[in-house]
């Protein structure tokens, strides 16, 4: 089955910026929508963005997220990246990545309804203020 690996994530000031991958491997399928999720301490997993195969980019339709968030990737190795920028506290989280046989839907996920979506293990984000 398919395996992912984040990377990219670490303390930053509050203000900063980093870019999270995501690459995946062994994975069939010839399409496929990579998505982002994060979960802070205490609080549900909710998903920030997805894009897919053919480029299209979904965004979580939320003032916290908007304008901050870019989702971007390389296809010819399927990695996908998470740029954030202006980090705020409120952003510490575990990031996850996913991919599935799908495509984007809205507000931040994949549209998957017949397939198994993986997940990789994530990595933390820490912002200090």
């Amino acid at each position: 089955q398919a395996q992912l690996v984040e990377s990219g994530g670490g303390p930053v000031q509050a203000g900063g910026s980093l870019r999270l991958s995501c690459e995946a491997s062994r994975y069939t399928y010839s399409t496929y929508c990579m998505g982002w999720f994060r979960q802070a301490p205490g609080k549900q997993r909710e998903g920030v963005a997805a894009i897919d195969s053919s480029g299209r980019t979904t965004y979580r339709d939320e003032d916290s997220v908007k304008g901050r968030f870019t989702v971007s990737q390389d296809n010819t190795k399927i990695i996908s990246y998470l740029q954030v920028s202006s980090l705020k506290p409120e952003d510490t989280a575990m990031y996850y990545c996913t991919v599935e046989p799908g495509r984007v839907g809205s507000g931040g996920y994949c549209y998957n309804p017949e397939h198994e979506t993986y997940w990789g293990r994530g990595t933390q984000v820490t912002v200090s203020s």
